[in-house]
């Protein structure tokens, strides 16, 4: 009797969640459907901001107040209200595989539905240098054979502070040929905001850590080296079996 086959995606967060695991990080989820408080306010994401544009957002129309997450930021929000709570400080460490919407047209390389992984670290003394650690060690993991380069750029996003873009490089033989030695945008991270802290109930004047955010499907596509993010959505068994 034939095998079914894993979904790159699938196979995607498993491995990833299997590699955050060793690192000691527990696997989080949440709600899709969401209030614009998790999803915007309490991630210091102003009102006028152009995020909430409906160009950007799907608002619910029949239910004022809620829409289709655009990230999985909302995650770290409701952990960190739920760990505290139940009177659990920090340290928090967590990823956050899971859906994600934005309105807006579909090419090569966007979907109005993709999958993103949202990463988090809380605690008494974190730094960037850990948030660089813990990436090179997922990228060295996750491409095995391969040399792992990481640099960050100075970025901006409401929720952190300092805010970067985080670049990746892979060098080796083993590595695609138009993979290697090329610096590739991967994600956005930075320090959490204090404020964003505050707002989960943590005490930002105890506590500090770092989140990132990166797109699974576009790292689908480096991984297996897919031309097309709109195959991953195809329900094409013809794609899906060669995994």
């Amino acid at each position: 009797m034939p095998h079914g086959h894993l979904h790159p995606i699938s196979s995607l967060i498993r491995e990833a969640n299997r590699i955050f695991y060793d690192m000691g990080f527990t696997f989080a989820e949440g709600p899709l459907l969401e209030d614009e408080w998790h999803n915007f306010d309490a991630l210091n994401v102003p009102k006028d901001h152009p995020a909430r544009d409906m160009q950007d957002t799907f608002f619910i129309k029949d239910e004022p107040g809620m829409v289709l997450r655009t990230h999985t930021s909302n995650v770290q929000i409701r952990y960190m209200e739920s760990q505290m709570k139940k009177g659990i400080e920090p340290p928090y460490r967590i990823i956050v595989p899971g859906k994600v919407f934005r309105n807006e047209a579909t090419d090569m390389t966007h979907e109005a539905e993709f999958f993103q992984m949202e990463g988090l670290m809380v605690g008494a003394d974190i730094t960037l240098a850990h948030l660089k650690g813990t990436l090179a060690k997922f990228f060295a993991e996750l491409f095995k054979g391969a040399s792992v380069e990481i640099r960050f750029r100075p970025s901006f996003f409401p929720f952190t502070e300092p805010s970067v873009e985080v670049d990746m490089r892979l060098v080796g033989e083993q590595v695609p040929e138009k993979l290697r030695d090329k610096w590739i945008e991967m994600m956005g991270a930075g320090m959490i905001h204090p404020q964003v802290l505050k707002n989960a109930g943590v005490d930002p004047t105890k506590y500090q850590g770092f989140a990132f955010g990166m797109g699974l499907d576009r790292l689908a596509l480096l991984r297996w080296s897919i031309d097309d993010v709109r195959l991953m959505h195809s329900a094409d068994l013809r794609f899906v079996n060669q995994f």
